[in-house]
């Protein structure tokens, strides 16, 4: 296991540990604010349980949100692969929470007032201060929520799934407010309060450093415009955006950037872009499918267009690697981030690619792939037709990269693709810190 991996295990520990911290903080001064006098009145036992469920899952839901918010520091200490894993895993549990939070409060007043549910339901949504606003909070979790299931996800466009998304940040908003104002375990408790607005306040603000000053610094510094517009297979074309001091971003070979098109209509979104060459001093380069309103528009894009740039995100890079052997298995467009990936690779590496297309016409950049293999003194393997013409089972894999359970594996495209290659990889052997992929959703 190489120190890199022993780095991000052991900040996964400490994370883990910071995050158990917190809420074991938040958990006792809920219980705090509690009295067993109080517990024995009619209807208190569940409204007690109603602020804890809600309490931990408003901190839940500050956890999930900061895991994906792509900060710098948690990536680089844990790696993005395993905090999406960890947001995936914990993402339904402030659901079940909020649910369950409203239902002991509902049935807990209910008892108290003598009254049925759905009546009491009535009363706190009309009456009660912040209720209605928590309640609106939670329809956009569930909406966030349903449109992340991969099913759903495949029938969504990006636009439509990342507006969707952006509303999860008004839903905490909503959530902390619900709590600060008519929460009994912040109510005449000035610490608890302290505590919870403090780390409500410092997750805030990590996102808004890292996701909204920190990309406009950037974009204020750089000064990107569209140079050019290429075509490197069809419905593939490469942007190449024009700036100052670009080779300052810090780009690695296999991340990518997030850009907004500073056009009316297109502003507001980010969208993620493969970085498919080494930045130079006044160019960048990023590779994309021209398809879906944003693909089209920014492929369409006029030179001298404005552009806005977040990033570099991603830890599918050099740094990753464990060994002086690579094997780089890109499909369609996700040969791009490997392209640049093969230009940062240190002189020596014993490098293999497949690039895998359904007809050689939608090879993205082959010339370019080629001469950098040639370059590295690597092997370039064209798998090029249907999916039962040149199968990627572990079989065929051994016998195109005889020694690839002592490689480090890369692989980028569409999610079947991914999926097929990571399980033939494991098949045969190779340990799963040694394959690599990249989430370029968040």
């Amino acid at each position: 296991m190489t120190a890199t991996t022993n780095g991000r295990d052991l900040g996964a520990q400490l994370l883990a540990g910071a995050a158990g911290l917190g809420l074991t903080i938040t958990v006792g001064l809920a219980l705090g604010s509690e009295s067993l006098s109080a517990l024995g009145a009619t209807g208190e036992p569940l409204i007690a349980m109603g602020r804890l469920t809600g309490l931990v899952a408003a901190y839940a839901m500050l956890v999930i949100v900061l895991l994906v918010a792509r900060l710098p520091p948690l990536e680089r200490v844990v790696g993005h692969p395993r905090l999406v894993y960890w947001h995936r895993r914990i993402a339904p549990w402030p659901l079940v929470l909020i649910a369950a939070h409203g239902a002991f409060i509902t049935l807990g007043y209910a008892q108290q007032a003598r009254t049925g549910p759905l009546r009491e339901l009535w009363v706190l949504l009309s009456t009660y201060p912040g209720v209605l606003a928590g309640t609106v909070g939670f329809l956009l979790l569930v909406a966030a929520g349903v449109t992340s299931y991969r099913r759903a996800r495949a029938r969504l466009r990006y636009e439509t799934w990342w507006a969707v998304h952006l509303y999860t940040y008004l839903a905490l908003v909503l959530a902390f407010s619900h709590q600060v104002t008519t929460g009994a375990p912040f109510v005449d408790h000035p610490v608890a309060r302290a505590w919870w607005t403090a780390l409500w306040l410092g997750g805030a603000g990590a996102v808004v450093a890292y996701r909204v000053l920190l990309p406009l610094g950037r974009t204020l510094r750089h000064r990107l415009r569209v140079a050019e517009v290429t075509s490197d297979a069809p419905g593939v074309v490469s942007v190449v955006l024009d700036g100052r001091s670009l080779d300052r971003l810090g780009a690695l070979g296999g991340q990518f950037v997030q850009l907004r098109v500073l056009k009316r209509g297109l502003w507001w979104q980010a969208h993620p872009y493969s970085v498919s060459a080494m930045p130079a001093r006044d160019r960048l380069r990023v590779t994309l499918r021209a398809d879906g309103d944003y693909g089209a528009a920014l492929a369409a894009a006029r030179p001298g267009t404005r552009v806005a740039i977040e990033g570099p995100y991603g830890a599918f890079t050099k740094h990753a690697m464990s060994t002086d052997r690579v094997l780089l298995a890109g499909a369609g467009v996700g040969v791009a981030p490997l392209r640049a990936l093969l230009e940062d690779l240190p002189q020596g590496t014993d490098v293999v690619v497949l690039a895998r297309a359904g007809a050689e016409r939608n090879l993205v950049l082959r010339d370019e792939i080629r001469e950098l293999v040639r370059r590295h003194g690597g092997r370039l393997h064209e798998l090029v037709g249907g999916r039962d013409d040149v199968p990627l089972h572990s079989g065929e894999l051994t016998r195109l990269v005889p020694d690839l359970p002592a490689r480090d594996v890369y692989v980028c495209g569409p999610d079947g693709f991914t999926e097929v290659v990571r399980a033939a990889t494991r098949a045969v052997g190779v340990p799963e810190e040694r394959i690599h992929d990249e989430a370029f959703a968040f």
